[in-house]
């Protein structure tokens, strides 16, 4: 995968996820809804947004680890097969017989 030398803007990508995911608020939309007609506690509902908004970070965090770590590539196995006819030959690696 290419990598590019800008920065990762991390809380602009936060915040587009945050609209891309906003059925994430409709327990807190309720109990702040709640609050108004039967007289709740409002903390339910500002917890509701602050749990959403921790469990948005702490995914994209994860996402971000597992993108900056890296994979090894596999090491060149032996051919084994009886019926091919050789090593690969591809087609930057092809050999010249000039």
């Amino acid at each position: 995968m290419r990598r590019t030398n800008r920065c990762g803007n991390f809380f602009m990508v936060l915040l587009i996820n945050m609209m891309l995911n906003l059925e994430g608020l409709i327990p807190a939309a309720i109990l702040i809804a709640l609050h108004f007609f039967f007289d709740i506690s409002i903390w339910w509902g500002v917890g509701a947004v602050v749990a959403w908004v921790l469990y948005l970070l702490i995914w994209m965090l994860i996402f971000k680890w597992v993108g900056t770590s890296s994979s090894t590539p596999d090491i060149p196995k032996e051919n084994k097969n009886p019926y091919s006819s050789g090593p690969y030959v591809g087609k930057y690696n092809q050999k010249n017989d000039e």
